[in-house]
């Protein structure tokens, strides 16, 4: 499996579980798993002044939540304590496939 990993870079590593923590609570309405362990999450970024960056993508670019999920993620991690600001970007590259997914959710989806 081609397991992309989501690369975190963190000047705090207390904010950094928190934004996981939260990230793993939000769930792709299609997949019953959620989107960090789903691979949606490409990268994270988390400045000393609690801003986040989050690079992510959907499973499709014609995703039935493209419009309602990076916002949804967006407020969510904004809520998180520590978190001053939150940005989502989507990206498309590369392009996600159920490789990306974690073990556990691979073995949650019985895939493995």
């Amino acid at each position: 499996m081609a397991e992309l990993p989501t690369v975190i870079n963190s000047e705090d590593p207390e904010v950094e579980k928190r934004v996981v923590e939260t990230l793993k609570e939000i769930y792709d309405p299609e997949i019953p798993v959620n989107i960090y362990d789903i691979g949606l999450i490409y990268n994270i970024d988390i400045s000393a002044q609690g801003k986040v960056d989050i690079k992510m993508t959907l499973t499709s670019p014609m995703c039935p939540v493209a419009e309602s999920l990076p916002p949804e993620v967006e407020g969510k991690v904004a809520e998180a304590d520590g978190v001053t600001e939150s940005n989502v970007e989507v990206i498309w590259e590369p392009p996600w496939n159920m490789e990306m997914m974690s073990e556990a959710a691979q073995l949650q989806l019985g895939m493995m």
